[in-house]
C-alpha cells in the first residue's frame, strides 16, 4: 500500500515546490505590501509617545527588523539541521536564501537602532550587551555568506555553512538574555538581564504588553508585513536557487556531452 506523503515530503520536490511556490508568491507579495502600508501609514498618524517624541516612529521599522533578524538566523539553523540529519533536498537552498535575507534585516535593525538612540540615549553606539549580540549576529551572517562563496564545492560549502550556523545559534539565546534575564523556577535557573542600556520587550510579556494600542496595533500590522515581506523575499529567493542549479546542472551535462563526442571523434 502506498503511503500518504506529508507535507515536508511533498514539497521535498524541487518541481512541486516552484509550482507551489509560483501560484503563493504574488499573494505573499501582495498581503506583505498592504500590511506595511496600513501599518507605518497607522505608525505615522499615531500620537507621538509622551517621552519620546516623533521619534518613537523609528520603532516601527525598528522592531520588526530585530525581529526578522533573529528569526531568520532561526531559519537557517532549522534548514541547516535538516540538511545535516535528514538531508532534505531543500534545506541548504532554503538556508542560503535566507542568509543575505537575514543580514539585510540585521543591518536595518542595528541602522535604526543607532538613529534611534541618538536622541534617547545621547550617542549612536554604546558597546553594551544588546547592541553588541546583535553586531555578532550581523558578523555571523556575513562569516555564512563568506563561507558559503569561498568553496567552490557546493556540497561541501553546504555542509560547512550548516555546522558553523549550528554553532553560531547559541547567539540567539544570549540576544534575548541579554536585556531580559532569564528565570526558570522549576529548574532553579535564575539568569538576570545583563547591564544594558536598550530597553526590555514591551509586547511579549508575561504580564501584558506595555505598550499604548496606539501604538501597539500599528507595531502589530507592520510586524507581520515585514514577516510576509521577509516569506516571499526567501520563496524568491529559493526559486533562483533552484534555477541557478538546474542551469549548472544542464552546462554541466552539456560539456560532458562535448566531451564525449570529441572522445568518440578521435576515436574514429
Amino acid at each position: 500500500m502506498m503511503q500518504k506523503q506529508s507535507i515536508t515530503q511533498k514539497l521535498a520536490n524541487p518541481t512541486r515546490f516552484m509550482a507551489l511556490s509560483g501560484t503563493l508568491l504574488p499573494w505573499l507579495a501582495g498581503i506583505a505590501v498592504i500590511l506595511i502600508a496600513y501599518g507605518l501609514y497607522r505608525g505615522w498618524t499615531a500620537p507621538p509617545d509622551y517621552q519620546q517624541g516623533e521619534t518613537i516612529r523609528i520603532m516601527y521599522i525598528h522592531v520588526p527588523s530585530a525581529w526578522l533578524g533573529m528569526m531568520g538566523y532561526a531559519l537557517i539553523a532549522v534548514s541547516s539541521f535538516g540538511l545535516l540529519v535528514f538531508r532534505h533536498p531543500l534545506a541548504d537552498v532554503s538556508a542560503k536564501a535566507a542568509a543575505p535575507i537575514g543580514a539585510a534585516f540585521t543591518m536595518l535593525a542595528l541602522v535604526t537602532g543607532s538613529l534611534w538612540g541618538k536622541p534617547m540615549w545621547g550617542t549612536y553606539w554604546v558597546w553594551d550587551a544588546r547592541l553588541t549580540s546583535v553586531l555578532l549576529l550581523f558578523f555571523l551572517y556575513l562569516g555564512l555568506i563568506a563561507l558559503r562563496t569561498s568553496i567552490e564545492d557546493e556540497s561541501l560549502a553546504s555542509k560547512l555553512t550548516a555546522v558553523l550556523a549550528l554553532v553560531g545559534v547559541v547567539i540567539l539565546p544570549f540576544i534575548k538574555i541579554s536585556v531580559e534575564g532569564l528565570s526558570i523556577p522549576w529548574l532553579g535557573l535564575e539568569i538576570p538581564a545583563w547591564n544594558t542600556l536598550h530597553q526590555p520587550s514591551s509586547v511579549f510579556r508575561t504580564d501584558g504588553p506595555k505598550i499604548h494600542a496606539s501604538q501597539l496595533y500599528p507595531l502589530l500590522y507592520s510586524a507581520l508585513g515585514f514577516t510576509f515581506l521577509f516569506f516571499t523575499l526567501h520563496m524568491k529567493g529559493m526559486r533562483n536557487e533552484i534555477l541557478r542549479r538546474r542551469v549548472k546542472a544542464l552546462r554541466i551535462a552539456e560539456v560532458d556531452r562535448a566531451r564525449e563526442r570529441e572522445a568518440v571523434a578521435a576515436a574514429e
